[in-house]
């Protein structure tokens, strides 16, 4: 059940960090996904220890670690269109 939950949320928050960064047309539910797990796992690596909190990915759910996920998402997509398209939106 927890692996479900981990996926709707990383999910719902690729999902936004796509609307936000202005990918969403591009993207679908299943790249939503991806982008909203790998930012977690990145912004688990850069910004959790700084703010002393988990993220999704730890099975954490708080406001924190669902923050420290969402920012690492919008930093992906970020990172993404900077590489393809030289610029980020």
């Amino acid at each position: 059940m927890n692996f479900i939950i981990w996926l709707v949320i990383g999910g719902v928050l690729g999902w936004l960090a796509s609307i936000i960064m202005r990918t969403d047309a591009q993207q679908g539910m299943f790249l939503n996904v991806v982008v909203g797990i790998i930012g977690a796992v990145l912004g688990g690596l850069v910004l959790a220890p700084m703010i002393g909190s988990g993220t999704i990915n730890d099975g954490d759910y708080s406001l924190a670690s669902l923050g420290v996920s969402f920012v690492g998402a919008i930093v992906l997509l970020a990172i993404v269109n900077l590489l393809f398209r030289g610029r980020a939106r």
